[in-house]
């Protein structure tokens, strides 16, 4: 019985082979690349922007950081740390998903950025690099599709410096009773259409609606943190609890 349940997992609402769900949240984030920030706008009503905004302003990084940015994709969480790293440090960012690595190398390209910002097809779960590389690890609305989350932070605390920082931007638990049920009425209602009519996917959006709603809290977030090795872990709700800053770091 304990081993079928270690080879299961969740893909949404659906419980999946552990091994499948790569494979299908891959085939979600192909499907999407393309419509993925124009997608993100109407999902959020460009609150997303505000979000990241304030994880880029928050994260402390100084001038020659060397810099992780995990499920990068398009390369929107680069792009604003890029004048803090300025040209003499380095940012990488990774993504599981080629298709998704594609546009945000065209959209540094295009920014200028490339160079400094470089792209990399990577596993959150078994990252490619040595122990003690980063100075900080940037993770924005990825750590819900990794199939094994907890390998996935114990390998980012692997790689980060002593004194280096991870910190993870994630849809998490609404705090606000009144707010849960719009959510709720949105996501499942609204949000599908609008992948319909924007992307031509309903059931991408329909998955990571239900993502979200499977992801750990900001208590058991918090808490696997804490299992992975990572210290002075905190947590920051925004908009009610929609999204949330984690941090830790490596001591």
């Amino acid at each position: 019985m304990s081993k079928a349940v270690q080879e299961t997992t969740h893909f949404g609402y659906k419980t999946v082979a552990k091994g499948e769900k790569e494979k299908m949240v891959g085939e979600v984030f192909t499907s999407v690349a393309a419509k993925y920030d124009i997608m993100n706008d109407f999902m959020s009503m460009g609150v997303h922007r505000l979000w990241k905004r304030h994880f880029s302003l928050t994260c402390g990084v100084e001038a020659g950081a060397q810099v992780l940015d995990l499920a990068g994709g398009t390369g929107d969480i680069a792009k604003l740390l890029a004048p803090k790293v300025t040209d003499k440090g380095h940012i990488i960012v990774g993504d599981i998903n080629q298709g998704m690595l594609d546009v945000g190398k065209e959209r540094l390209i295009d920014a200028g950025l490339y160079g400094l910002v470089t792209t990399q097809q990577m596993n959150a779960e078994e990252l490619p690099f040595e122990d003690d590389t980063f100075d900080l690890i940037t993770m924005a609305f990825g750590l819900r599709n990794v199939t094994d989350q907890q390998k996935a932070l114990n390998d980012m605390h692997r790689v980060l410096k002593p004194g280096g920082k991870l910190m993870v931007l994630e849809f998490t638990e609404v705090n606000l009773k009144f707010l849960a049920k719009i959510y709720d009425f949105y996501s499942f209602k609204i949000l599908p259409e609008i992948g319909e009519i924007v992307a031509k996917d309903r059931d991408s959006y329909q998955y990571l609606a239900e993502s979200i709603r499977k992801h750990p809290n900001q208590a058991k977030l918090k808490g696997m943190f804490e299992k992975a090795g990572f210290e002075l872990c905190k947590v920051e709700n925004m908009s009610g609890g929609i999204v949330a800053i984690h941090t830790g770091y490596k001591t």
